[in-house]
């Protein structure tokens, strides 16, 4: 119950948006952080957790997850894949407007909220379509979205190479401060590509995407963006050469962020070898030095999240010859383990990865959360560092299986996920 109070005492806590990182205690009443530090605070609780050699952060922050509700419910629901996100720590969750119908109106805002409030559980944030239908001819009422509560506006995946359509969109976007969250791809350049251009999609025959489809269409929003001042989010960034141009950007002061899923810190077009559908995504995976290039951006913090592009696919989804499969990966449930191996290759350091899974997705969104702030809402995540689990159907409670992660062993296990200060998950 919110009206609750609750001490996790000797946990070491990570909390990046104030510098913490140690071993102490906090504690929860009514749904708030009340304190957070190395000391006990004084007082009577309800509840007292020993944490003794577990991680507390805060709750995780995923910036681009899908949840196959509205139209798409054989892949996932709400519920099953909400449960999914809880049991990875993610107590906030970004969902892009590629649903069916798209998120492109009000009326489709009123009945997504009413299904979470029946959850009651975790906070869903919906970006609104850029294009009506995102079909990238009209623009959408961005203002009717913003008010119905879209954190932002999106195309999700589908193209838009129309000059003149983008400008009018930043354009928009800007009077109304909505920042415009684009996965930088020329459709043109794209075509049906689905593999990386290179030297395993040439020996695999694989119809190919330059990394010049990610690169031209950057360029152009970014050029757009200095014209309107409209405030952009690149998200899923797949190549070298696109952190470098974020990288300069950042540095001319231009209002740019952007985020990487989980799977491009770890997969290359190496992995398609045998066409390994599950290794199907979109943006695809480019060489091992575009990986390392994205590990480096995302250590720096010129990348300043790290999401799951959580895409919950049946199965029969992924059993078509390569090109004909549906591109994406089922990330909710490995998404912190995942970046505890990230710490575990010396890629990061953990309160570096903490930031990249909570403060750096607030600030992107401009959320007073992601923090354990006292005042702020009690979301937390206590996790179990050297638990091992073996990634699988048993373990997996996404009803998405489609991840080239089967059969791999993990490191770090969530034993307990909280949500305004109620306990939501539990292991």
């Amino acid at each position: 119950m919110n009206g609750s109070s609750l001490l996790i005492c000797g946990a070491r806590i990570i909390d990046p948006a104030n510098g913490f990182d140690g071993e102490g205690f906090v504690s929860v009443r009514e749904g708030r952080i009340e304190s957070c530090g190395r000391l006990r605070p004084g007082g009577d609780f309800d509840q007292t957790l020993g944490a003794e050699g577990r991680w507390l952060m805060p709750g995780l922050i995923d910036l681009a997850g899908r949840l196959r509700e509205p139209g798409q419910s054989g892949k996932g629901t709400l519920r099953s894949e909400s449960r999914a996100a809880l049991a990875g720590g993610i107590t906030t969750l970004v969902l892009p407007p590629d649903t069916r119908p798209a998120i492109d109106s009000p009326a489709v805002l009123d009945w997504l909220r009413s299904r979470v409030a029946e959850l009651g559980d975790f906070e869903l944030l919906p970006l609104g379509a850029l294009t009506r239908g995102l079909e990238g001819r009209v623009l959408a009422e961005m203002a009717a979205l913003s008010a119905a509560g879209c954190v932002g506006v999106s195309q999700a995946t589908a193209p838009l190479d129309d000059s003149l359509l983008m400008r009018r969109a930043l354009e928009y976007a800007a009077t109304l401060d909505l920042s415009v969250h684009i996965v930088p791809m020329s459709g043109a350049l794209a075509g049906n590509g689905c593999a990386h251009e290179g030297a395993v999609a040439t020996r695999l025959g694989l119809p190919a995407i330059p990394v010049a489809a990610e690169t031209t269409a950057m360029a152009q929003w970014l050029a757009l963006a200095e014209t309107t001042g409209a405030r952009l989010h690149f998200g899923r960034l797949s190549s070298a050469r696109a952190a470098t141009m974020l990288i300069q950007a950042q540095s001319a002061g231009l209002p740019v962020t952007a985020d990487v899923a989980m799977h491009a810190l770890w997969l290359s077009d190496a992995d398609l070898e045998g066409f390994d559908p599950h290794c199907h995504v979109i943006p695809p995976l480019r060489e091992a030095d575009d990986r390392e290039a994205l590990r480096h951006a995302v250590a720096s913090g010129a990348i300043g999240a790290i999401c799951s592009d959580h895409q919950p696919h049946e199965g029969d989804a992924k059993t078509n010859p390569f090109p004909l499969t549906e591109p994406g990966i089922s990330g909710l449930d490995t998404l912190l383990s995942l970046g505890l191996g990230l710490i575990d290759q010396g890629v990061i350091e953990p309160i570096d990865l903490v930031a990249r899974l909570t403060s750096g997705p607030a600030r992107i969104l401009r959320r007073a959360s992601g923090s354990l702030t006292p005042g702020a809402r009690a979301d937390f995540v206590l996790l179990d560092p050297q638990a091992r689990w073996d990634v699988g159907p048993q373990t997996l409670l996404s009803r998405g299986r489609n991840t080239p992660f089967l059969g791999r062993s993990l490191r770090g296990r969530v034993l307990g996920t909280w949500f305004s200060g109620r306990r939501v998950f539990e292991r």
